[in-house]
């Protein structure tokens, strides 16, 4: 994404979503009518069938392929920290990106585990964003590269995103921008995050609070409320679901601070996200809710709230295998069984 000279940069993010692509009905059709010949009475598959038509509509594929999958982690630090909303410091941000370059980190292992590429964008971690209870976290240029680096990030080829974050306080920042699009009371979208006590939460609670407070007459429009409440790593992944949807990349989203990013772009168009589906429901906070608004029904429900990416990976390996029964299954005639009588 490049910026005109003459319009504000905004405007190129809401001139991009005017030109996404459909979903390839014509490849779904094919994919069901193969369903249709295999050795499994019809459905019997569940969602496993599903998923594989959800591949073919957003690849483009009548046989579509797992073959390069991508957990995308992107990091950033914010400014609200100084609010006393996490029970760690700051510092662990930058800590966690050198245990993923060491191979230490639960999203390490799933990648090794289900043949997953894995990268990590340090979104300038040594200039944590502003506090969004004093002031907007970017301005609107910032936000907007932010949004076209999260873009450029998938490059490289891949055929299904995984999207992941890590950020001290960024629980904070996804409440806030949950508070901001849904309404009802701060507390209902604010969660323990990384395990504060109960005054670390009512802290948290009235730091997302006063932040949407604070910014209340500019948030209608759902990309004030990205550069306003949101972290770099909000602005990357909005950006990296956008990309992957102009190249016709699937995406598997993880928890709660990634939907935040789906739920600002849905806010925008409710079909912008109709290539993304939810690996899990985290246990943080109002996860399962946002969930619900978004239309989007989870794969997993294991009770993970570390981030990382940890449960979009996990959802990759059911994708896997919901590709391999649909095209390596035998047919009703490879395998000589009696079909169903039409």
């Amino acid at each position: 994404m490049t910026f005109s000279p003459t319009a504000l940069p905004f405007d190129d993010i809401r001139a991009l979503m005017a030109q996404l692509p459909p979903a390839a009905e014509e490849c779904v059709d094919l994919v069901r009518a193969r369903d249709r010949e295999l050795v499994k009475p019809a459905g019997a598959l569940g969602r496993m069938e599903d998923i594989v038509e959800w591949l073919a509509a957003w690849q483009g594929r009548s046989q579509p392929a797992v073959l390069r999958p991508l957990v995308a982690v992107f990091a950033g630090n914010h400014g609200v920290a100084a609010q006393g909303v996490s029970a760690y410091p700051q510092a662990v941000t930058r800590q966690m990106l050198d245990t993923f370059a060491a191979g230490g980190a639960a999203i390490n292992q799933i990648c090794a585990t289900f043949d997953i590429g894995l990268k990590v964008f340090d979104l300038a971690l040594d200039l944590p964003t502003a506090d969004i209870t004093q002031e907007p976290a970017l301005d609107e240029k910032a936000a907007a590269a932010t949004f076209a680096f999260g873009m450029e990030a998938i490059a490289g080829g891949t055929d299904l995103l995984c999207l992941g974050e890590m950020g001290i306080a960024n629980t904070t920042i996804a409440a806030a921008i949950y508070y901001a699009l849904y309404g009802g009371s701060a507390q209902d979208w604010v969660g323990r995050g990384t395990g504060v006590d109960d005054a670390g939460f009512a802290r948290k609670v009235s730091a997302v609070e006063r932040a949407v407070a604070l910014h209340k007459a500019h948030l209608s429009d759902p990309l004030e409320v990205m550069r306003r409440l949101g972290g770099r790593e909000i602005c990357a992944l909005a950006g990296a679901i956008i990309a992957a949807r102009m190249e016709r990349i699937p995406v598997i989203l993880d928890g709660y601070v990634v939907t935040a990013a789906a739920a600002i772009l849905h806010a925008l168009d409710p079909s912008s996200i109709d290539h993304c589906i939810a690996g899990h429901v985290s246990a943080e906070g109002a996860h399962a809710e946002v969930l619900r608004r978004l239309g989007k029904k989870p794969l997993l429900d294991l009770g993970m709230r570390l981030g990382e990416g940890s449960g979009a990976a996990l959802a990759v390996a059911v994708v896997k295998a919901a590709l391999a029964c649909h095209n390596d299954m035998a047919t009703f005639e490879q395998a000589k069984v009696a079909s169903k009588p039409n």
